[in-house]
């Protein structure tokens, strides 16, 4: 019914559509794999900014942060006096352990100062559920939902926790959420570890007392005016707080919850400008190679509706509609595809960052961008095409093409042995080498989209094999709560199950060299450490050099100073000297960007006596639970991390999400090599149909006529495999390059079970396709294909 009242154009377009339907799929899938990438990337990405910003501006989320010993709260008074400084607040912060049921080892617990009637202009809380503080109740806190979530804990339950040396009961008030700790980690912690790290806010004159530090704090949260100078700002905090043991202040950018948002939207964004292209590259080819091929198919139509007085505009047009159907069939199954993804990547992404709500953006301008991208590339992969065929007169058009012509060559003398259906298949290739390369370097993208996202799993297995087999030799590391002579480690080789315990020293410092400085925490190691170990560029250990600093290769990168060179090193702490170190060793790492000094040198350069901040330890696993018992009863120590624990929230966390990004990118490989090898053998079944049909005609039997159209795209197969394990490998570097931080590097290595599963998956869709098309070739009607179309 509906043919009846179209235009005879539109009625062909309809036909054609119907006819071709099998290729006009398999290229809007490719669009579509390509729409729900960039859909899926660029709407989680705004979804990520404006969930992000809104939760920031309306809770207060600071810009600046200062971390000192103690200062009077009058001091405040001064920083606020800066210039830029809208807003600034001084609080308590302090770190704590925790005994919870279920866990042998103690868990972290940092417990922060809050209001008790009020709340603070900055920071505050979301509360989830429960209450505020009650007047007059003590030991209450206010606990973040994250560890609530992973101990089932609820509201007026009760924890126990050492502070300060005394054990207490506290009682949970409300259950909140900060936009201070979207992503929250541990001091020292690569991976969120929600069952082993708690973040709490006591009422502010309870935990003052705890510590003896009324009327002081030991952090200061600033807000800005809009379009203060932040570099100019936290110069002036750190001469007002300098005298009392500041650490240097930093901006949010630097404040790790943010750093770890920010990092996870660079990598959306890197994949919406990377990934959506290969697709839409793909479809260009397909669509060029199809309409190419088609219109020459089609030269007498073209030539007839000419002759009956159709422009060349409106035929042009006629087959730019054909390719503008599929594309927005593509565009559509695409659209909905990445919202799906999007909302799964939002369920996903609230494991890891906790919002108030985090729900995937359905902007209307991603859907119409990404469908005027698809557009634009298949008319401009088509429209040369479409020109050069339309532009013939209807005379020539409807004068059959001559036979294609085969002369004796060089490239006939390599195949001289070949039997003659295999003769037919390298004649056919070696015919249309352009043809070949395309339908070749098509296929290649499926391999290379593989590897290119399957090497995130061998690089994610490396950085933590560096990390914790290489680097990280201990079982657990304990920090005490202030600087300790070398004394206390005495104390730690006698506890219980412990096998080896070495020191360690952290330095809060700014290094500096040229125009450029990295503030941080130096870190000081035995020369001859064995449990927490300095890696060189080939990942070897090396002992610290007993002169000078060292160096990771990263942060050697951006102070842009090598061996040799001599760093200016001013140290925030103790005497507060400004040291001159050279640079005697670049180590390796994948994870942050440290540097190191032998501990002694380091303490001597301080002229301080033998003091440590902390211990890494090697246990003796049958007596690890009385040395986690020790542990707790032990108040001087503040914090301990426990390798286990650590690899077992990475397994809980980023392997199961990584198997799933894994999945759909498989996915998307195979449509990318359904897509090209199932154009490939529909197109040459098309054009050669007639040929074939003579063959059986001839004698040929079924399967050596199928032999002859399939052993072509085999081969084309077989050499786009290398290809694509090549392209594979250039597009896993230019990821490595572009996810390449301070933050971690993601190192380039692709293992062979990456290659290995990359080819199968490629080549099992070929096999899959080239199935459909010999079923297609042995049901061939002779008597039509047969038949001249003139």
């Amino acid at each position: 019914m509906l043919l009846k009242i179209l235009k005879p154009l539109d009625k062909k377009l309809v036909r054609d559509l119907m006819r071709m339907w099998g290729q006009g799929l398999a290229i809007a899938m490719v669009v579509g794999a390509g729409v729900a990438v960039y859909v899926m990337s660029e709407g989680m990405l705004r979804s990520l900014t404006d969930t992000r910003d809104a939760y920031y501006e309306r809770y207060g989320f600071a810009d600046v942060f200062a971390t000192l010993k103690r200062a009077p709260n009058s001091t405040m008074g001064k920083i606020q006096s800066i210039p830029g400084v809208r807003q600034a607040e001084g609080r308590i912060s302090k770190m704590a352990t925790l005994d919870m049921p279920g866990l042998n080892e103690p868990a972290q617990e940092r417990i922060i100062s809050y209001p008790q009637s009020d709340h603070p202009a900055i920071n505050r809380l979301h509360l989830v559920a429960g209450g505020w503080f009650t007047p007059g109740v003590s030991d209450e806190v206010l606990v973040a939902e994250a560890f609530t979530i992973a101990h089932n804990l609820k509201p007026k339950d009760t924890l126990t926790a050492l502070i300060n040396g005394k054990k207490r009961k506290l009682k949970i008030a409300g259950i909140v959420l900060s936009p201070e700790f979207v992503y929250a980690l541990a001091p020292g912690a690569m991976f969120p570890d929600d069952e082993r790290f708690a973040i709490m806010w006591m009422a502010r004159p309870q935990l003052a007392g705890i510590f003896n530090m009324k009327g002081t704090f030991n952090e200061a949260v600033i807000k800005l005016e809009p379009g203060a100078d932040k570099h100019e700002v936290i110069a002036r905090v750190d001469a007002v707080l300098e005298p009392y043991g500041s650490t240097g202040a930093l901006g949010r950018d630097r404040q790790v919850s943010d750093w770890f948002l920010s990092g996870e939207m660079k990598q959306l964004a890197n994949m919406g400008r990377i990934a959506p292209p290969i697709f839409f590259v793909v479809a260009i080819y397909l669509l060029n190679i199809t309409i190419s091929r088609w219109v020459e198919l089609e030269r007498s139509e073209i030539g007839l509706l000419k002759a009956f007085g159709y422009s060349t505009r409106a035929v042009a047009a006629h087959y730019l509609k054909f390719v503008i159907a599929i594309t927005v069939i593509g565009v559509f199954m695409g659209s909905i595809a990445g919202t799906w993804l999007g909302w799964g990547l939002a369920s996903m992404y609230e494991e890891f960052f906790h919002f108030p709500f985090l729900y995937f953006n359905l902007d209307v301008t991603v859907y119409v961008v990404a469908g005027l991208l698809s557009c634009t590339a298949a008319v401009l992969g088509t429209i040369r095409a479409v020109r050069r065929a339309v532009k013939i007169s209807p005379a020539e058009a409807m004068v059959p093409q001559p036979p294609t012509l085969y002369r004796h060559g060089k490239s006939e003398r390599l195949i001289k042995g070949a039997l003659g259906p295999t003769r037919m298949i390298i004649r056919h290739l070696l015919r249309w080498p352009m043809r070949s390369a395309l339908t070749c370097m098509g296929i290649s993208l499926g391999v290379a989209v593989l590897i290119s996202v399957m090497f995130f799993e061998d690089a994610t297995d490396a950085m933590v094999e560096t990390q914790f087999s290489l680097i990280e030799v201990q079982d657990a590391t304990v920090t005490f709560g202030e600087v300790k002579s070398s004394g206390v480690m005495q104390n730690i080789e006698s506890m219980p199950g412990v096998l080896a315990a070495e020191p360690f020293r952290y330095v809060p410092v700014t290094i500096k060299f040229g125009s450029s400085e990295r503030r941080m925490l130096l870190k000081g190691l035995p020369a001859n450490a064995r449990l927490n170990r300095v890696l060189d560029k080939n990942l070897k250990p090396v002992s610290v050099a007993v002169e000078g600093i060292t160096l990771s290769s990263k942060l050697s990168e951006m102070l842009g100073a090598g061996l040799g060179d001599v760093v200016s090193v001013k140290v925030h702490d103790g005497r507060r000297p400004t040291l001159r170190l050279p640079v005697t060793m670049i180590s390796e790492t994948f994870i942050a960007s440290p540097a190191f000094m032998e501990i002694s040198a380091l303490n001597r350069a301080l002229k301080e006596g033998k003091n440590t901040s902390g211990a890494h330890i090697m246990l003796d696993d049958a007596l690890s639970d009385d040395f986690y018992l020790a542990i707790k009863a032990t108040p001087s120590i503040a914090q301990v991390a426990v390798k286990e624990a650590m690899l077992k929230a990475f397994n809980d966390t980023m392997s199961e999400n990584i198997n799933i990004m894994n999945f759909f990118n498989t996915i998307f490989a195979v449509v990318i090599a359904v897509g090209v090898v199932y154009n490939a053998g529909r197109i040459s079944l098309s054009e050669r149909s007639r040929e074939l049909a003579s063959l059986r005609v001839l004698g040929f039997t079924r399967g050596e006529a199928s032999y002859i159209l399939l052993g072509e795209l085999g081969i084309l197969l077989l050499l786009a495999l290398p290809i694509g394990s090549l392209f594979g490998y250039g597009l896993a570097w230019f990821w490595a390059l572009s996810l390449d931080t301070d933050l971690y590097r993601v190192p380039l290595v692709i293992s062979s079970a990456t290659f290995g599963y990359s080819i199968l998956v490629v080549v099992l869709a070929g096999v899959a396709t080239a199935i459909g098309t010999h079923y297609q070739i042995i049901n061939l009607n002779l008597i039509e294909a047969l038949k001249t179309r003139e």
